[in-house]
């Protein structure tokens, strides 16, 4: 089942919010400092992409309203017992949500075409996505050009390693052992000199106003320099990502060309994709 828009939307630029009213800005710091418990100044800054005075004055009025507790340096949750639980490592998430990966895994492997040059993300989605590539022989081409995989996960490149089929480009960078990833500026250095056909990657969370959002806010430039490398961006999400925010936010929703999911997804997630330009398939 697809849902479709007529108009393919273009990878923006990464927005700014300042066109945000004080009051939305304000929601979505509370929304930060509810998930992460607790935050610095310059963490929100950097997160919501504000100057450093905006976020001082926007903590003094949500802490006169009582919805965060100012702390030196920063601001803290009020109900820290109710923040969200750190992502659990890569490793220990294959089995979470297993059929639903495989399924989104598949479907988002089967858009690939001999010849073509992708790029795999990290996360167990984008790995599902990876070991269907593996089993593709119909992508070993006599043409010129042969099948590539760019990756920065350890996980993809375990995965592909052997796959004769397959020509794999391998990122340098700093390693995040929870996610088995290379990140940082050697790896956004390396994406600025690749280009991809399209991008499959997987995400913290998804949600139609806050955007695509993920978790550590080291990684968040590497993840903006890698949808910037592809004419088409597939974002790989179960529907246990959608309508959560995580801290760092990524890009807008529409940064994505394409959301493979799994039927689960509720309708409204769905309707709110494809209000703001983005295809969903359902796998």
């Amino acid at each position: 089942m697809d849902h479709a828009n007529s108009v393919q939307p273009r990878l923006p630029s990464p927005p700014r919010l300042s066109s945000l009213s004080s009051a939305e800005r304000q929601d979505r710091i509370a929304e930060f400092v509810a998930l992460n418990g607790r935050a610095s100044v310059e963490d929100l800054a950097t997160a919501l992409q504000i100057s450093i005075a905006t976020a001082r004055r926007d903590i003094v009025v949500l802490s006169q309203h009582g919805r965060v507790q100012r702390v030196h340096g920063g601001v803290r949750s009020r109900h820290i017992e109710a923040t969200a639980q750190p992502e659990l490592p890569a490793l220990q998430r294959e089995e979470e949500q297993r059929e639903e990966k495989q399924r989104i895994g598949a479907r988002a492997a089967a858009r690939v075409r001999p010849g073509e040059t992708i790029f795999i993300g990290s996360g167990t989605t984008a790995l599902a996505a990876a070991r269907s590539l593996r089993t593709r022989q119909d992508l070993r081409t006599h043409t010129a050009d042969p099948t590539t995989v760019i990756t920065n996960s350890l996980l993809v490149i375990n995965a592909l390693a052997d796959a004769s089929h397959i020509e794999l480009i391998v990122l340098g960078g700093q390693l995040r052992r929870s996610e088995m990833s290379l990140i940082g500026h050697t790896a956004e250095r390396a994406l600025a000199d690749l280009r991809a056909d399209r991008v499959l990657m997987g995400i913290r969370a998804v949600d139609a106003r806050a955007g695509l959002t993920n978790a550590w806010l080291p990684e968040t430039q590497t993840d903006r320099a890698i949808l910037a490398i592809a004419r088409e961006v597939v974002l790989l999400a179960d529907h246990t990502k959608f309508g959560h925010i995580a801290p760092a936010f990524v890009a807008p929703l529409n940064a994505a060309h394409i959301i493979v999911t799994d039927n689960q997804t509720s309708s409204e997630h769905i309707e709110a994709a494809v209000a703001a330009g983005v295809r969903v398939i359902l796998a």
